[in-house]
């Protein structure tokens, strides 16, 4: 574990520094409050700090505060080392956002087992950020294809929705049905089913940008967000993802299962305030168009017109 050590004391700074690569830490040195801070500002901060309380530029209380206003996901256990001793003293590091501290001059056992305290704390809320994170997964992927799931694909929708009426641009948005995934489903059972679903959520998602979304409307239903496209771009968009489904076809133990999508797109102009379900109901319209021609192509509807008739 990396662990910072900030002391403006060449030799202190030595001691510890032997001290703690003889117990296995990574360790980080700083001269003074401003370098301390430094590091902890930086993506791959230690975890542990060790800070003198008397410093230039930051003292030691001062960097706790600077540290507990950041916010960070991952956690700092900060350790002070103080000759002050009085419980004034004490109180007032605590209260800056130390988690511990210790007096000069230090037992190198004490310090260990403080620091053995701090790694326990560190590991504990590393593993809640862990816990968190899964359980988020959970609530905004679909468990399947691992794309958004309906509840956020939505969310996603409204928001480049209101980003786009604020910033005057286009916004494409498409949907995407499987051809004849029933057939697949009742010929080869579920198992084939569920691992087409998958590869083709792959397939099109290794076809987007990186601020496109995509997420898993219905069964074999799915829902893109393109921003920033008007037609032409929708549609090259949407032609880009259907060849890419209908490249190569999807193997499940030894049988060869071929796979197409129909595609409707539409176009949400600049300025234009709609709700998601008239921007959807426009590429939907064009969804059954691209069916009834006889699937496996893309067939694009400017939302204008479906939004007035609904309107009216």
């Amino acid at each position: 574990m990396r662990i910072l050590i900030a002391d403006d004391s060449p030799v202190m700074r030595r001691l510890l520094e032997a001290t703690l690569q003889g117990w296995g830490y990574e360790v980080v040195s700083a001269c003074d409050g401003d370098e301390a801070w430094a590091a902890l500002q930086t993506d791959d901060a230690p975890s542990l700090a060790v800070l003198d309380w008397i410093m230039p530029v930051f003292t030691g209380p001062e960097v706790c505060r600077l540290v507990r206003q950041q916010k960070r996901a991952s956690y700092t256990y900060i350790l002070l080392l103080t000759s002050k001793s009085q419980r004034e003293d004490i109180v007032e590091g605590m209260g800056a956002g130390a988690d511990d501290y210790i007096t000069k001059p230090f037992d190198q056992h004490e310090l260990e087992v403080r620091l053995r305290a701090g790694r326990r704390i560190v590991d504990l809320q590393s593993e809640l950020v862990a816990a968190r994170e899964a359980l988020r997964e959970q609530a905004t992927k679909d468990s399947l294809t691992r794309c958004w799931n309906r509840a956020s694909i939505l969310e996603i929708l409204g928001r480049e929705m209101d980003r786009s009426f604020r910033e005057r641009s286009h916004l494409g948005v498409l949907m995407v049905d499987l051809d004849h995934f029933k057939a697949i489903n009742d010929t080869y059972g579920h198992v084939a089913g569920d691992v087409v679903l998958k590869e083709v959520v792959m397939r099109m998602g290794a076809s987007m940008r990186s601020y496109d979304s995509i997420g898993r409307y219905g069964g074999e239903e799915f829902l893109a967000i393109l921003p920033g496209c008007d037609e032409p771009g929708a549609l090259n968009h949407a032609e880009r993802m259907r060849q890419a489904i209908v490249a190569n076809p999807v193997e499940h133990e030894g049988v060869v299962l071929p796979v197409s999508a129909s595609f409707g797109a539409s176009s949400l102009p600049p300025g234009v305030s709609v709700s998601p379900e008239q921007l959807i109901h426009a590429a939907d319209e064009a969804l059954y168009q691209a069916k009834r021609m006889g699937r496996n192509r893309v067939v694009f509807l400017p939302s204008e017109p479906l939004i007035a008739s609904k309107r009216a």
